[in-house]
């Protein structure tokens, strides 16, 4: 009897080792979630970004007339954020069209580029 009563529970060793495997799982899903969560934030801000470049886009193409070459650096608010535009219209081989540019800053951090190609009407 005294024998089974000494085997009965565990060893220091025992726990700490079941400590060490319950600590590491527990940082890899730290970590999981932490990417997780900086994957949602990227993608708000890649969503914003995409409505205000796509915003000034389509001022562009709205003007109904030939954009005038050279930079423009306009500010956007979307989600109570805000973010700031540079519009880049650039010549093209063939005269009657003109590349567009919107890239979108946040906090002078680059976020998204779209480019369009707008012709005469």
């Amino acid at each position: 009897m005294n024998m089974r009563a000494r085997h009965a529970g565990f060893t220091l060793v025992e726990v700490l080792v079941a400590l060490a495997i319950v600590a590491i799982a527990l940082m890899a899903g730290l970590q999981a979630t932490s990417a997780l969560t900086r994957n949602a934030a990227r993608q708000t801000d890649v969503v914003l970004a995409h409505l205000c470049a796509e915003n000034e886009l389509v001022k562009v193409r709205l003007s109904r007339q030939m954009p005038s070459i050279g930079n423009a650096r306009v500010a956007c608010e979307q989600a109570r954020r805000g973010y700031e535009v540079a519009v880049t219209v650039s010549p093209t081989p063939n005269p009657q069209f003109r590349r567009v540019d919107a890239q979108v800053f946040d906090a002078q951090l680059p976020v998204l580029r779209l480019s369009t190609i707008v012709g005469r009407y």
